[in-house]
């Protein structure tokens, strides 16, 4: 049967998505959101092999995985990557730049190399991966990107200066690839999450005073799991967002509302 136009479109069948850290976290959501919907999912991961047996969860959802070695603070590597995914189909149809680090640190105690390597991997690593897939996406005049910003780019969060900084950079570029890309039929926004609970965030959630602490800021009354994430990074790579670009979605439970 053939889809009815005036409902909203979630499918992403016969397209190829490319994912960041796609090993674990949210990124692992998205990489199985994004299949769940019929996308076929390249993976970059920050060590080829170490993909914690996501390969054989999208096969069994009747989709296709390719591995990809892709260290975003390399930029070899990011170029290749993306080439290496549109070589699969020819083409490059989602890109979602989810890969984010950033060490708890008071800002008197950051070093330069803390500075230099947050900014490597959240700022410029996501600024040229989106570089190389418009690239390949502008001649189709089709592709939809998705950058994970953060609510720590809205709001201060103690320790958290340069990750913070660099979150809040990320959404301003969202809006300035949207603007630039816009012309081509390129959509390109950004999920700013709250607290989720990934390997990355339990030393920090598991601790019931800090958990508390956090809660008492969500309105909603509780941190996210990678699948809140997940599902908003479908909606923008689907058809049902075609008419949104340059926003970013916050995903926090209303932390940034008060």
């Amino acid at each position: 049967m053939t889809p009815d136009a005036s409902f909203p479109n979630f499918r992403l069948d016969g397209q190829l998505a490319l994912v960041t850290g796609a090993a674990r976290g949210i990124g692992r959501a998205c990489a199985l959101a994004l299949a769940s919907a019929g996308a076929d999912v390249a993976l970059g991961l920050h060590e080829l092999g170490d993909d914690g047996g996501l390969v054989r969860e999208i096969e069994a959802l009747g989709r296709r995985a390719f591995p990809l070695q892709m260290d975003l603070s390399r930029l070899d590597e990011v170029r290749a990557a993306v080439e290496s995914a549109a070589s699969l189909r020819g083409r490059l149809d989602v890109l979602v730049n989810n890969v984010g680090i950033g060490a708890p640190n008071p800002a008197l105690e950051v070093t330069e190399q803390d500075f230099d390597a947050t900014i490597a991997v959240n700022l410029k690593g996501t600024f040229f991966a989106s570089q190389s897939a418009a690239r390949l996406m502008i001649p189709r005049r089709y592709g939809r990107i998705v950058n994970i910003s953060s609510q720590a780019g809205f709001v201060a969060l103690p320790t958290e200066s340069v990750y913070c900084m660099s979150k809040a950079a990320i959404s301003h570029l969202t809006k300035c690839f949207a603007l630039e890309w816009a012309a081509h039929g390129i959509t390109v926004n950004a999920v700013a999450p709250t607290f989720i609970r990934t390997p990355g965030t339990r030393k920090w959630l598991d601790d019931q005073a800090f958990l508390d602490s956090v809660l008492a800021r969500i309105p909603l009354g509780r941190v996210g799991e990678p699948s809140d994430v997940a599902s908003a990074v479908l909606y923008l790579a689907s058809p049902a967002a075609s008419l949104v670009t340059g926003a970013t979605l916050m995903m926090d439970g209303g932390w940034t509302v008060q």
